[in-house]
């Protein structure tokens, strides 16, 4: 089993910058991939970043430039860094981590909200 746990959300102003970290435990096995993905209130999920065991890394275009998303295997703790935050940035992030075979596992989120 997994357990994954987001923290670092809060309210901040538009163009300020937050740091989410996602705390892994459980079996953690280095080739699995993780991701940061947010749901905005009445919208889908929708992904954020991912970083692969490679540390290859993929980013939505409404992030890109302004989002980093990294991880530090010896701690099993994956981090994405905000900067120059919109309004349109709030809503709950969420920690992935995803293993071969489509298994996945989620963190319950951190409440992300920029004011204008």
């Amino acid at each position: 089993q997994v357990q994954l746990v987001e923290s670092g959300g809060g309210l901040v102003q538009a163009g300020g910058s937050l740091r989410l970290t996602c705390a892994a435990s459980g079996d953690i096995f280095v080739l699995d991939a993780m991701g940061w993905y947010r749901q905005a209130p009445g919208k889908q999920r929708e992904l954020v970043a991912t970083i692969s065991s490679d540390d290859s890394t993929n980013y939505a275009d409404s992030v890109k430039g302004r989002f980093t998303i990294s991880r530090d295997n010896a701690k099993d703790t994956t981090y994405l860094r905000m900067n120059s935050l919109k309004p349109e940035d709030t809503a709950v992030y969420y920690c992935k981590l995803q293993r071969g075979y489509g298994i996945a596992y989620w963190g319950k989120g951190t409440l992300v909200t920029v004011s204008s």
